[in-house]
């Protein structure tokens, strides 16, 4: 809008001027008006070209640079496919073995590598020298969709995102409409209490992000899901941090029994969680040191117990109510 009233401003100042000064006539300075008049709206249409033409520039650049991004992960030329039946998911990196069928507790004494064990579990990162394998065939070796449907990793950031608790809780549609499986996940994760605090339950409107939820809702919510899925391995990077002693010891022992036949492993320090595992594999500057029942493993590793009971006087201070 500038550009064009500064062009008229200077047209009529220095028509009028050679007018005064005799070089041009009154007609002459009304004509010649007019055509800068005429002039403005094809400048200001040049202004406005010019400005798209920049921000085309500018957006294109971010397109192609997007477009020239690969993915983290390659797909195989030829993708393996996965085991047939319940197979063994080892991590020679750590040194980490699950047993088909087995609920196996993690206990690091360093989180962090807690949480890396779980990407490579799940192949979000690779590992080229030392991968990680289920049944014998390396995960980098099956197509990047076969190992998130043989895999599921359950963040410990729980992600809700907004529509109905149905949705929040099948987002796939696996139960083909079947409220009592839902039900009997939200159970399983003791989420009834979220439902119950919900008008409509099932049918619910949850807010974008969980707003409505508390960080303990969202995380027993979030479990929930990951019981629907019902994956052959169910991978849980500390899932009951932002729970109570009283709810952590419910969602241990049903988590026990709903995943009974199927290969789960649990990143966790709460003794109340590792207790009800089948076995515990405590993890140390990114390696397995010691494997046992965690009663045993309380009494013959000072290390182990040492992290253990760190952990559960951490829990009983940020434990949510139940």
């Amino acid at each position: 809008m500038l550009l064009p009233g500064v062009f008229v401003v200077v047209v009529t100042w220095l028509g009028a001027r050679l007018a005064v000064s005799g070089d041009l006539s009154v007609g002459q300075l009304v004509a010649f008006y007019g055509y800068a008049a005429f002039l403005v709206t094809p400048l200001r249409t040049a202004t406005e070209a010019a400005d798209k033409l920049t921000t085309a520039l500018v957006s294109a650049a971010r397109v192609i640079a997007l477009l020239r991004l690969r993915p983290l992960l390659a797909e195989p030329l030829t993708p393996a496919a996965a085991p047939a039946g319940p197979a063994e998911l080892a991590d020679p990196s750590s040194g980490l073995r699950v047993q088909p069928g087995r609920l196996l507790g993690v206990a690091a004494a360093v989180p962090e590598e807690a949480a890396e064990l779980a990407d490579r579990l799940g192949r979000y990162v690779d590992a080229p020298d030392r991968p990680v394998t289920l049944g014998g065939v390396p995960l980098e070796a099956m197509a990047v969709d076969t190992v998130r449907r043989t895999v599921l990793v359950g963040d410990k950031d729980p992600r809700v995102f907004s529509g109905t608790v149905r949705s929040e809780l099948d987002p796939l549609g696996r139960t083909n409409g079947d409220d009592a499986a839902l039900l009997a996940a939200v159970v399983a994760a003791d989420a009834q209490d979220v439902l119950d605090a919900l008008p409509d339950g099932l049918d619910a409107e949850v807010e974008e992000r969980g707003r409505s939820l508390s960080g303990g809702q969202r995380q027993r919510l979030v479990l929930a899901r990951a019981l629907v899925a019902d994956p052959p391995v169910l991978v849980l990077d500390e899932p009951t941090s932002a729970v109570d002693a009283h709810t952590e010891a419910r969602i241990a022992e049903r988590l026990h029994a709903v995943r009974r036949g199927r290969t789960t492993v649990v990143m966790t320090t709460s003794p109340l969680l590792l207790e009800r595992c089948d076995e515990v594999a405590f993890l140390e500057d990114g390696a397995v040191t010691d494997v046992g029942a965690h009663r045993t493993l309380m009494h013959t590793n000072q290390r182990y117990r040492a992290v253990v009971t760190r952990g559960e006087s951490e829990l009983a201070d940020a434990g949510e109510p139940s």
